[in-house]
């Protein structure tokens, strides 16, 4: 049980490493993203998702281009929405 405890303490200080590491590979995005690592090629083959392949074969992404990509197409809160609502409507005053 104690051991248990050990690997999955262990396991989770590894994602949290692989999520500073500035570029990965295929397998640590599927982990960093929680997406299957087939999902990531499909993405990769429809050009969806930034990459680099230097030499023509390994997969890399640069960590921070793939959260600005993740962070893409935000959806507003309502709370969100209303302020704006409110602001553009005092301005058309």
């Amino acid at each position: 049980m104690e051991n248990e405890m050990i690997l999955i303490k262990l396991n989770r200080i590894e994602k949290y490493m692989v999520a500073l590491k500035p570029i990965l590979n295929v397998e640590e995005l599927a982990d960093y993203t929680g997406f299957k690592k087939s999902y990531v090629y499909k993405l990769v083959h429809e050009n969806l998702i930034p990459f680099s392949k230097p030499n023509g074969k390994v997969l890399f992404f640069d960590r921070k281009k793939i959260d600005d990509w993740l962070l893409n197409n935000k959806y507003k809160s309502s709370e969100e929405i209303e302020r704006e609502a409110i602001e553009f409507s005092n301005k058309k005053i």
